[in-house]
């Protein structure tokens, strides 16, 4: 992989390779996982988190070796499923037809046929069809590397004869035990393997290069990209669309091109989500329109629109029916029903309440260059065009600003802010949403967006 990062934490689909294989052997049916890592594995164990076991391989001698430091954390366990975790295709129903095929054999294996068979051992049957070997790419001959049948990498053992038949093992000329030389050994107890054909020729697919790890997104991607349409989400272009494994889309949304839906994010129903879009670990609730802009870490309530070309970051939540036009940013912010900020604005540590109008170049300034200070906004106020608002400050309800104004003050409900510094006009709104009187309005302090 020639990469800093153990092979096993490449993520496939926004999810670790190590994540993806305890899952599926969850989904199989398997009551308790055991994991198989190194002495400095802090890494490793942070991306399984809870719910697993552990086994530590202090000398890397070979599969064979690793599974028998598990035999103690898997005592008591009358079957055991052995799991390669850079094979993150398999499917938990392909494991689940692979338990079913062991019967009465001590031993089943995964195998597949008319694959890439780069780095895979090679499955040799007698002539009775049944399975004598497996043999590693490296010590095949010819004749066996020429076989079309490969291992898949994932394994069910009965326990009591896996502990017995892993002791017998005889090491390679490297020191190494294989596990795979097991069928051998059950062939020669008289009891050969029993096998079971991959669902699909990807799930066979190895990651050892960043090629392979290519292949392997692109062919997790594709099957949730189907998955998505079955379930009735329309993704027009689909090559273009990219999905992460956790990511939740309700019926009638579409996915539009060059779009990025990224970690734990769920999109709700009758949704447009792009083109040219990211959302981020994000709650995106009905009706939903996000054009060419990014939601990372936020939280969207029913018929909000963002875009094109805006940001909303981590902790904003945007209350049902709030509009963010074109080039606007927000973050860390709570801004109320039905409010607008149409154009070219930053909106930062702020609570909005409804109603509110944010006009074009209006600027919370929440960052005095050594701490960060929050902003208040009522409800059913008007910010005129590039008001700076000095943090800490608190707007009240029905309050307005100039054009231009820099808001260094508190201002009340029923007020006005005008000029810079601003100064404060008292209960110019006479008629609740009326605007102020026309003395007011000097300098062009008022204008709608």
């Amino acid at each position: 992989m020639r990469s800093r990062l153990p092979k096993a934490l490449h993520p496939v689909c926004g999810e670790p390779m190590i994540a993806l294989a305890a899952d599926a052997a969850r989904g199989a049916g398997a009551s308790e996982v055991v994991a198989v890592v190194p002495e400095n594995s802090a890494r490793l164990r942070a991306a399984l988190g809870g719910g697993c076991a552990y086994a530590v391989q202090r000398e890397r001698l070979g599969t064979g070796h690793a599974l028998l430091q598990a035999r103690d954390a898997a005592a008591g366990s009358g079957l055991i499923l052995a799991l390669n975790c850079d094979t993150p295709l398999i499917q938990s129903d392909t494991l689940a037809r692979l338990r079913a095929a062991l019967g009465d054999s001590p031993m089943a294996v995964l195998t597949a046929a008319g694959v890439r068979s780069d780095g895979l051992g090679r499955v040799v049957r007698g002539g009775d069809g049944r399975v004598l070997a497996i043999v590693e790419e490296r010590d095949a001959d010819a004749e066996t590397l020429a076989l079309g049948e490969v291992n898949a990498g994932a394994y069910f053992f009965d326990a009591d004869w896996l502990w017995d038949a892993l002791a017998r093992l005889s090491p390679s000329a490297g020191g190494e035990l294989y596990l795979t030389d097991l069928a051998a050994a059950a062939a020669r107890d008289g009891r050969p393997a029993s096998s079971a054909r991959v669902g699909h020729p990807d799930e066979a697919l190895g990651v050892n290069t960043r090629e392979d790890l290519a292949r392997a997104e692109a062919a997790m991607r594709d099957r949730i990209r189907r998955r998505w349409m079955r379930e009735g989400v329309s993704i027009p272009d689909p090559a273009s669309v990219y999905i992460d494994r956790a990511v939740r889309v309700g019926v009638d949304t579409t996915i539009l091109p060059n779009t990025h839906l990224r970690g734990a994010t769920a999109i709700g129903e009758d949704c447009e989500i792009g083109p040219n879009s990211i959302v981020e670990n994000s709650r995106v609730g009905d009706r939903c329109r996000v054009t060419a802009s990014a939601i990372e870490g936020a939280a969207l309530e029913d018929g909000v629109q963002v875009g094109p070309f805006s940001r909303v970051r981590a902790g904003t939540h945007l209350e049902s029916d709030v509009y963010i036009g074109n080039f606007g940013e927000i973050k860390n912010s709570r801004i109320g029903r039905g409010s607008k900020s149409g154009h070219f604005g930053y909106i930062g540590d702020a609570v909005l309440g409804a109603n509110v109008n944010v006009g074009a170049g209006s600027v919370t300034c929440n960052y005095d260059g050594r701490e960060k200070h929050g902003t208040e906004i009522g409800d059913d106020v008007f910010i005129g065009s590039d008001t700076m608002i000095v943090a800490p400050r608190k707007i009240g309800d029905r309050a307005y600003t100039g054009t231009g104004a820099v808001v260094t003050r508190d201002v009340p409900d029923d007020s006005g802010a005008v000029g810079a510094p601003a100064r404060i006009l008292s209960k110019k709104r006479r008629g609740g949403d009326s605007p102020p009187p026309s003395k007011t309005r000097a300098n062009g302090l008022i204008a709608e967006s």
